[in-house]
């Protein structure tokens, strides 16, 4: 009997080259000094797959092996244009860029953002088929900012939006909801669904982070799609307790009003307390409070079918643990391994929830009936 959950990982993930300039690439012109890694250089998420290994965890998780996307995967999301750009600058011999000029990648890059929406792909493959009751794909790059023309934000090709048609298309899935729990505006799901109603995309985020002016509240889609594009922009600060009352108030009510066939999520830990590129008090207990929301959701409406997709998270001391807890709880293993860092964030702050965090929710909680 198989463990009921799957997890995605390939060797390759760590292999992604972001180059040496923090922020942007390191520019004499600009005086951007190179420094030992990128903000988002791969150490990061392999020391969040090491951690699950070493506490045991991993071999009480099914594998799913990851395979390249194919072009016909990528094409139901992207444009030509933007995929045969990738697969040209990759072939350079130090790579090229997502999109934005602040988004390298190195030679060979393409494959690994193939795998990693194929990775996507595989692990709803199997939660659709049945082989396992959920799945978390722990993917490198990220996704959910790659739009339909242009990659941005680290972000080359949208794996979570190239899963969520692939199970529609391909395995035939009535209707999907996208939850986007990274701090950053799922701006690239907004994008690629603005016009359809049979994908829900609710994207909580701290408010006008990045992308800038991105995922206002009122931003919700056109047409057909009006409604199924679901803004929470938080204020800046809020910690455990808003993300509750988001995810209570709008994302849980939004899931039943929509009555999702499959759960993906976008999961992004960087809205936690110790990350440096937003301004969230999100303690690793936060991230579980919240999964466990969806996961109950999950259950009453889609005989538990989630898929997570690993987005952000860019503390390489914190993102391990966050992500231990989630995993922890899709599983119900429990590891022994606690937060090594709650002592010290414990204590800071994020488990009141302020009035003007309230009202922003509340803002958002009434569009919810706009969903059918």
């Amino acid at each position: 009997m198989t463990s009921r959950t799957g997890y995605v990982w390939d060797a390759l993930y760590g292999w992604a080259d972001t180059g040496t300039g923090g922020l942007a690439p390191s520019s004499v012109a600009d005086r951007l000094q190179p420094v030992a890694a990128h903000v988002a250089h791969p150490d990061t998420k392999r020391r969040l797959h090491e951690l699950i290994a070493t506490s045991g965890l991993l071999k009480r998780l099914t594998p799913i092996e990851a395979q390249l996307a194919q072009e016909e995967d990528i094409l139901r999301v992207h444009d030509r244009a933007h995929y045969e750009r990738i697969l040209k600058e990759s072939a350079w011999p130090k790579g090229g860029d997502a999109g934005d000029g602040g988004s390298p990648f190195g030679q060979g890059g393409h494959e690994i953002a193939l795998l990693a929406a194929g990775g996507a792909i595989a692990a709803t493959r199997a939660v659709v088929a049945g082989e396992v009751r959920n799945a978390y794909a722990l993917v490198n790059p990220p996704g959910h900012h790659a739009e339909r023309a242009n990659g941005k934000g680290f972000c080359i090709f949208n794996n979570v939006a190239v899963a969520a048609s692939y199970a529609r298309e391909v395995l035939g899935v009535g209707r999907v909801a996208i939850v986007d729990w990274d701090v950053h505006h799922g701006n690239g799901a907004q994008d690629i669904f603005w016009s359809r109603s049979d994908v829900l995309n609710v994207s909580v985020h701290q408010d006008n982070c990045f992308p800038p002016a991105s995922g206002p509240v009122d931003a919700r889609g056109e047409g057909d799609g009006f409604g199924y594009t679901l803004n929470v922009p938080l204020p800046p600060g809020g910690g455990n307790a808003v993300y509750d009352y988001a995810f209570g108030e709008v994302v849980v009510p939004a899931l039943r009003a929509f009555n999702p066939d499959l759960i993906l999520i976008a999961s992004g830990f960087d809205a936690s307390i110790m990350d440096p590129l937003a301004r969230m008090m999100v303690r690793s207990d936060g991230y579980e409070r919240i999964a466990q929301h969806v996961l109950d959701a999950a259950d009453e409406l889609c005989d538990g079918r989630v898929v997570v997709v690993q987005e952000g998270g860019y503390s390489p001391y914190y993102v391990p643990f966050c992500g231990l807890k989630v995993l922890e709880l899709m599983s119900g293993e429990r590891t022994g391994i606690e937060d090594a860092y709650m002592p010290i964030v414990g204590g800071m702050g994020g488990d009141v929830l302020r009035d003007h965090e309230r009202e922003a929710v509340d803002v958002a909680a009434a569009l919810v009936a706009d969903i059918s």
